[in-house]
Parts: C-alpha cells; structure tokens; sequence
C-alpha cells in the first residue's frame, strides 16, 4: 500500500485541493518509478488508477489537449479502463459524460490518433480532429468543480487512496 504522511497530507492540502491531490499521484508515480507497465500496473489500485488517470486527463489536456494526451500514449490508460465511470462514481459527473463522449472521438479514430507523428503531422492532428475543441472547452468549464468533488470523495475515503501514516 501507499503511505503518506499525515503531515505531508496535511501541508498539501493548505495549499489547496490540486495540492492535496497531487500528493497522492506523485506518491503513485513513486511507487511505479515513474512509469505504468504491465509489471508496474498491478502496483496500485482501481482508485487510484482512476486519480492518476485524472492527473494525466488534467496535465495533458491543460497543456495540449485531447491530440497531446493521445499522442503521449495515454489514450488506451483512460478510454480503455473505467475511467469516466469511476470518476462519475468520485462526483466528478460532468467529467465522466465528458470522457464517454471524448471516447466516442477516440475509438472511432484510435488508429490515426495513436500513429507515429512528426512535428508537423502531430500539428495538422489539431485540425483533423477538431471535433474534441468543444470537449476540451468543456473540459476547463467543469475542471474546478470536478477537482473539488474528486478531493471530497478522496478525503472522505482516504484509506481507498492511501495509508495515511
């Protein structure tokens, strides 16, 4: 099991509920060296699969959206588990509709989105698949309020995420 300090907890959430959840996520990444195989997967579990995949979600779509987060080999981790139910399940409703719907985009389109790109190719990809530009508005719409609702359903089932220490 994974274990944090209360300390550590306690400091992270001071500083507010992305904080509070990256702790536990960096805590995860940790305990997989940094990287999620099929020898590292069974390393953590659903639950905390589900709030890693929402940290991966949050980076790549904050910082490139729904292409990026394909292109960096995240797609099959949050379209091919049950990502968007667990997190309809934490309270985070809106993102689970969100991603059911970014599902939709990506299985229809899985072969072209997860192909090798170069630079250029990777950019025209924004083009090709602007079908996910209303998602990802959508996206930082609900964001705050999904975020609030995941670190409520963490902090309230802390033992489901964590050893607290």
């Amino acid at each position: 099991m994974i274990r944090i300090s209360n300390q550590t907890l306690a400091d992270a959430a001071s500083k507010g509920m992305d904080e509070f959840l990256k702790t536990f996520t960096d805590a995860y990444l940790d305990a997989v060296g940094g990287k999620l195989n099929a020898d590292t997967m069974s390393e953590l579990n659903g639950y905390q699969h589900t709030l890693l995949a929402y940290r991966f979600l949050s980076d790549e779509i904050n910082e490139g959206g729904f292409v990026q987060l394909i292109q960096n080999g995240y797609g099959g981790y949050i379209f091919n588990n049950p990502v968007a139910k667990a997190l309809k399940q934490f309270g985070a409703v809106e993102m689970g509709k969100l991603l059911y719907k970014a599902k939709e985009i990506y299985d229809a389109n899985r072969e072209r989105l997860e192909r090798e790109t170069t630079d250029e190719e990777f950019m025209a990809m924004y083009e090709e698949f602007e079908a996910f530009d209303d998602l990802e508005e959508q996206f930082f719409t609900i964001e705050e309020e999904s975020t609030t609702a995941i670190a409520r359903f963490v902090n309230e089932n802390l033992a489901e995420f964590a050893e607290i220490t």
